[in-house]
């Protein structure tokens, strides 16, 4: 069974796993040195940055040729 492949390719998913990394290393730096609530900015990029390795990683695993609909 060969495996599907993703929309990311093998360069972006590296880039998005730097930036969902350095995204989340900022939020809580932000926190401490600001007084306002702008680190949560980084923590929502973080999360979406998350949400599309993931469904990446959904769309490698699934088997070549099957279709996205469940």
């Amino acid at each position: 069974m060969q495996q599907g492949s993703g929309f990311l390719s093998n360069r972006q998913r590296q880039l998005a796993w730097l930036g969902f990394l350095l995204a989340a290393v900022q939020a809580p730096v932000a926190a401490r040195f600001t007084e306002d609530s702008s680190w949560l900015f980084s923590l929502v990029v973080a999360l979406m940055v998350a949400t599309v390795i993931i469904a990446d990683d959904g769309a490698r695993r699934r088997p070549a040729g099957t279709p996205f609909t469940d």
